[in-house]
């Protein structure tokens, strides 16, 4: 499951959860999304909604790596930057298996 912005939904999607609007479900969980609904979604206001299926990632692990390399440069040598560090690259690893 994750989470997609209304403005990259496609149809064929298939709703994680269910859409609400107050405390009325608008669209069960499960429902593939057609042109209609997607239209419809984006006239409510909703900014984003719950896709089933693996997160698509944004930037390949090797410029996710590369970026956290860049923010860290300055502050290497101090341990707990280290440590975070290390932390941030092990959670981005994980997230590309």
């Amino acid at each position: 499951m994750h989470v997609v912005p209304v403005e990259k939904l496609e149809p064929g999607m298939v709703l994680a959860k269910p859409l609400f609007r107050g405390k009325m479900v608008i669209l069960g969980e499960g429902t593939v999304l057609t042109r209609a609904w997607i239209s419809r979604i984006a006239d409510m206001g909703v900014e984003r909604v719950f896709i089933d299926g693996p997160s698509v990632q944004a930037v390949s692990r090797e410029e996710a790596l590369a970026q956290l390399n860049l923010r860290f440069r300055n502050v290497e040598d101090r341990p707990q930057m280290k440590l975070i560090k290390e932390i941030a690259q092990a959670h981005i690893e994980g997230l590309y298996g």
